[in-house]
C-alpha cells in the first residue's frame, strides 16, 4: 500500500486522538468514586436491614408491652371488685372472708409479678428505640456520602465527556483527511493490537512494540520509498517515517 507520507503523518495524529479517547474512556471508568460509592452502597444496605431489624423489635415491644398493661390493669380491676366486697361487708361467712382475703392477697402478688413484666418490655423497647434512632442518623449519614461522591462522580463524567466529545470532533476532521484504504488498514490493525495500530518510527524504533530494528530492517526501510506504507516487522503495525526515525 502506498500513501503519501503527509497522510501517514496524519494518520500518527489520529492515533494520538485516539490513545487519548481510550485514555479518557479508562479515566471515566476507574475514578475512585466508583469504588466509594459500590462500598458506601454496601454500608447502607447492612444499615437499612438492621434498621428494619430494630425497628420490628421496637414494634414487637410495643405490642407485647400493651399486653402486658392490659393484663395488669385485668388484674388490678379484680382486685378492686373483691376489695370492694370485702369493704362492703356483705361477705360475712369467716370461711368466704378468708378466701377473699386470699384471693386479693394473690391478686397483689401477681399485680406486681406483671408490673414487673410491664418494666422489663418498657427498658427493651426503649434500648429498641435508641437503636432505631442510631440507626436512622447513621442510614442518613452514609447517605449523604453516597450523594456526596455521586456528585463528584457525575461532575467527573461530565468533565470527561466534554473533553471527550471535543476529542472526538478533532479525530473526525484529522480521520476524515487520511486516505480510506489506509485508514481502514489502521483501523483493523488498531483492533487486532490493542489499541494501537499505528506507530512512529523513532531513533530506529517502532513505538509500538518499543523493539528497535535490526540493521537489515534499517536498510529494508532507508530503500523503501516515501511513499510506501511500512510495517513492523515484530508487531506488524504501520510504521510511520518521520525526520526523528535515525535513518
Amino acid at each position: 500500500m502506498n500513501a503519501a507520507p503527509a497522510d501517514q503523518i496524519r494518520l500518527l495524529d489520529v492515533q494520538a486522538l485516539d490513545v487519548r479517547l481510550q485514555q479518557l474512556a479508562h479515566r471515566k471508568k476507574s475514578l475512585p468514586e466508583h469504588a466509594e460509592i459500590e462500598s458506601l452502597n454496601k454500608d447502607l444496605a447492612q444499615l437499612r436491614d438492621l434498621h428494619v431489624a430494630s425497628t420490628t423489635e421496637e414494634s414487637d415491644c410495643a405490642r407485647e408491652q400493651t399486653k402486658a398493661e392490659q393484663d395488669v390493669d385485668q388484674v388490678r380491676q379484680r382486685a378492686n371488685r373483691d376489695q370492694q366486697r370485702l369493704d362492703s361487708g356483705a361477705v360475712t361467712s369467716p370461711k368466704d372472708l378468708e378466701n377473699l382475703q386470699r384471693e386479693i392477697a394473690s391478686l397483689a402478688k401477681r399485680q406486681g409479678d406483671l408490673e414487673d413484666v410491664v418494666l422489663e418490655v418498657m427498658e427493651r423497647r426503649e434500648s429498641a428505640q435508641e437503636r432505631v434512632s442510631e440507626l436512622a442518623e447513621r442510614v442518613s449519614s452514609v447517605q449523604s456520602k453516597i450523594d456526596d461522591a455521586t456528585a463528584r462522580r457525575d461532575a467527573a463524567f461530565e468533565e470527561i465527556d466534554g473533553e471527550a466529545a471535543t476529542v472526538t470532533k478533532e479525530r473526525e476532521v484529522v480521520a476524515g483527511s487520511v486516505p480510506a484504504d489506509l485508514l481502514k488498514l489502521y483501523t483493523k490493525l488498531r483492533d487486532q493490537q490493542g489499541g494501537v495500530g499505528a506507530a512512529k518510527l523513532y531513533q530506529r524504533r517502532c513505538e509500538g512494540c518499543r523493539l528497535e530494528l535490526n540493521i537489515t530492517e534499517v536498510n529494508e526501510v532507508k530503500a523503501a520509498s516515501p511513499d510506501t506504507v511500512l510495517r513492523c516487522e515484530n508487531c506488524r503495525r504501520i510504521l510511520v517515517r518521520t525526520s526523528e526515525s535515525g535513518l
